[in-house]
């Protein structure tokens, strides 16, 4: 929960060290004067702590916030320091001081502690302290705009990962190290050499950070190792924070890190236009309006244009005085103007009264000498006339041009020229460009009844084309550079593929800014939801889980080897793997695809994926391979034979490693109490064993003892046939020479590494490796 687990915790495993960080809190606030001049506190109650600014629903103790609202509102006073500093305290007691907080923008400021390990030798001495935090209880999300995620340390991995609301997962990670720093390295950004950073999401409610390093090498000189969220622009690397036992924190950030985070009323939304306020309604002030949160659900509350104060307050929005304002300060006299003229105060606003013989310029505010003449005025009065219509065709030419010029130039961006030249070459004549007029008409004007999902980067609608073809249209929710380049990245590949277990792209739209793709309508959802999703679950047949896995590998092999140039899916889950109406597979979701030569081995900066399903290879070596995939698919055969997910709860709600526990398991002969009861038969337990070989053999955490996916096929093909003599009443003992024999010969040579795939140096090995969310 919030704020829990602050203190130092002594021998801890070995690492990777699992670090949940510390999330939460922002803005900078800086109250003009004006501003000052009104209560931000509910009456009779403190409205400062120490340098502070404490504003409703914010308060001091329990009467004074809005704990009606969240619980979380209530801050505490610590007078123990001089001037008093607030804070806010969590469930389990975590204490997290407030140096800001922004009644505007909806954002607060804290000083949150840094995780860290540190080492006493190259043996496992250490001592640690780490964080677990959830959010989805309290007002606050961290701002992805404000903040980023970096990692202190000499050759050092970091890996964050975590949920986007309720359920869509997000991973990713960076690594530093320490060849090529010099004396010029002090005061540099975070690039790689001694620390690192990447981007957090929005609407990220909870995560959790793993650090996996090589502390043997470098202890003597480096032996703390840091990890935090904090505000964009506070840290800068210095080669002496990689010196001395927690030489970064005593010199740097005793009180902490500064982390921004977004707040706001989330139990609720704004009221439709011309409907009542619902009950406990936070805009208590009449002079306020309500606007949307930017991060995650919710709104927040603002004073009406003309007046300031607190909108959460009964009449706390105040009629701001201009003209008062412009007589106590000068810089009033250009944001309230009110030239050769009387001002005057009214309620929201003001006028600019002229004096005689002066006359209003047009403006309202400011005023003018009389003496043109009536005709004097009529003809520039014409002319007036005759210059805006001109003006007015000139700016409507100008604007449809302005338009087809963003029209052409989102084309480029998203791709379009890059698409049609790899068409013309591929003489691929099926996938269809469509207008953003084809794609508000197949879906309905983007109706919330048509939406088939909503992740992290997009949402998806199910739409009917004009020749009534349904299909599934993706639209980008955020898009940047990156988001772009996976965009196109993903038209170009599925524009090479055709293969009856991957699902097909019939058409996109890229002159918009946000582009869009639409795909073949499969009509049975995820993999992931069949398996997991339902309550209570339908049985699922082993013959059918056999069907699924063959197809699923079948796609995968077909992208590996079965077209010009290798393609990495990058990203395998059971969420990516769709089922038709015959709960036929089809691999989908290509935007963390990467294309390359047969021979060809790509070296990447930053690894995507999911929590889970990552081939912890991958970031060690920074090459996403073919066998990334076959590792990612060994965890889906898990899904498959144990219907756990990837990131399952134990019985006491703990985050479990489904790969780790069930290897773990395999190598103790226990795994049949990880599989699923309802597959589980005598008549074939020898298929359910191989079965988990096969998946135990894609998990292998070198590449090299992996099997191919053409393998992995061909042995699921064999499975099918096995399960299909023993059901049929056949005697197993009668296929066990064909059964052994075929995978001796599949097995790199026949050696017994299929059989037996780890020893206990390995397992020690993914022990240490094993991620745990909080």
């Amino acid at each position: 929960m919030m704020f829990a687990d602050m203190h130092p915790t002594m021998k801890e495993p070995m690492v990777p060290v699992l670090l949940i960080l510390c999330i939460f809190f922002l803005a900078e606030v800086r109250p003009d004067e004006a501003s000052s001049r009104f209560s931000v506190s509910l009456p009779g109650c403190p409205d400062r702590c120490g340098n502070v600014s404490i504003p409703y629903p914010f308060g001091i103790g329990e009467e004074c916030a809005a704990t009606r609202l969240n619980s979380y509102f209530r801050v505490t006073c610590n007078d123990t320091f001089h001037p008093p500093r607030p804070t806010t305290i969590g469930d389990e007691g975590g204490v997290v001081e407030i140096t800001d907080i922004s009644m505007e923008h909806g954002e607060m400021r804290v000083l949150s502690p840094i995780s860290h390990i540190c080492f006493a030798s190259s043996n496992t001495t250490f001592n640690k302290v780490s964080g677990g935090y959830g959010l989805q209880s309290t007002p606050f999300l961290p701002s992805p705009s404000r903040n980023r995620f970096m990692v202190i340390g000499c050759n050092t991995l970091g890996l964050i990962g975590g949920y986007q609301g309720a359920a869509s997962q997000y991973a990713t990670g960076c690594y530093s190290y320490c060849e090529g720093i010099n004396s010029t390295s002090d005061g540099a950004p975070c690039a790689g050499m001694g620390c690192c950073e990447a981007a957090i999401p929005a609407n990220l409610t909870d995560f959790g950070v793993t650090f996996e390093m090589n502390q043997s090498k470098v202890w003597k000189f480096n032996p703390c190792f840091y990890a935090m969220v904090v505000e964009v622009g506070w840290y800068s690397f210095r080669k002496q924070d990689l010196v001395g036992n927690l030489g970064f924190i005593d010199t740097r950030a005793k009180r902490g890190a500064p982390i921004i985070a977004d707040w706001a009323i989330r139990n609720g939304s704004c009221p439709e236009e011309g409907k009542e306020p619902p009950s406990g309604y936070a805009c208590a002030s009449a002079n306020s309006y309500c606007m949307a949160a930017n991060n995650g659900p919710g709104y927040l509350c603002q004073c009406s244009k003309g007046y300031e104060g607190n909108p959460y307050i009964l009449n706390g929005c105040q009629d701001i005085d201009e003209c008062l304002l412009r007589t106590q300060d000068s810089k009033y006299e250009e944001l309230y103007p009110c030239r050769k003229g009387a001002c005057h105060n009214t309620q929201g606003s003001y006028f600019c009264k002229c004096k005689t013989g002066t006359k209003s310029d047009g403006t309202n505010f400011g005023c003018q000498s009389v003496h043109a003449s009536a005709g004097l005025v009529i003809g520039l009065s014409v002319s007036a006339i005759v210059l805006m219509a001109l003006a007015c065709l000139y700016t409507m030419q100008l604007q449809r041009k302005r338009h087809m010029i963003e029209k052409e130039e989102y084309f480029r961006q998203n791709g379009g020229l890059k698409l049609y030249d790899e068409m013309r070459a591929r003489k691929v004549h099926t996938i269809h460009i469509l207008t953003e007029k084809e794609i508000r008409r197949a879906t309905d004007n983007y109706n919330e009844d048509r939406v088939l999902g909503c992740g992290g980067r997009g949402m998806v609608y199910r739409g009917t084309l004009d020749d009534h073809k349904e299909v599934a249209i993706k639209k980008s929710k955020i898009i940047n550079d990156d988001c772009r380049e996976e965009f196109v990245n993903e038209i170009i590949i599925l524009s090479q593929i055709n293969h009856r277990n991957i699902v097909r792209l019939l058409g996109c739209c890229l002159d918009v800014d946000v582009p869009m793709l639409a795909y073949e309508f499969v009509s049975n959802g995820t993999l992931s939801n069949f398996l997991h999703g339902a309550d209570p679950r339908s049985p699922i047949p082993l013959d059918l889980r056999l069907k699924i896995a063959t197809q699923s590998a079948e796609a995968l092999a077909y992208l590996h080897s079965s077209i010009s140039c290798t393609i990495l899916h990058g990203d395998v889950k059971s969420a990516n793997i769709l089922l038709d109406d015959q709960h036929n597979a089809k691999v989908a979701d290509f935007g963390a695809s990467a294309q390359k030569s047969m021979d060809e081995s790509e070296f990447i900066m930053l690894v995507q994926g999911t929590l889970g399903y990552l081939d912890p290879e991958s970031f060690i070596s920074h090459q996403l391979t073919e066998k990334s995939d076959v590792y990612s698919f060994g965890v889906v055969l898990l899904e498959l034979i144990t219907r756990k997910r990837a990131m399952f709860a134990d019985k006491f709600s703990e985050k479990k490693s489904l790969s780790y526990i069930f290897l773990l398991m395999f190598r103790q002969n226990k795994h049949r109490v990880m599989m699923d009861f309802e597959i589980i038969d005598e008549a074939v337990m020898a298929v359910l064993e191989k079965l988990a070989q096969l998946a135990v053999h894609c998990l292998c955490p070198s590449g090299d003892d992996r099997p191919t996916m053409k393998e992995v096929v061909e042995r699921l093909q064999m499975l099918r046939r096995l399960h299909m003599d023993a059901t049929s009443g056949l005697h197993m003992d009668a296929t066990s020479g064909c059964e052994e024999s075929y995978f001796a010969h599949n097995n790199h040579g026949g050696s017994s590494s299929l059989a037996t795939p780890l020893d206990d140096m390995t397992y020690s090995s993914m022990e240490t490796s094993t991620l745990i969310l909080v």
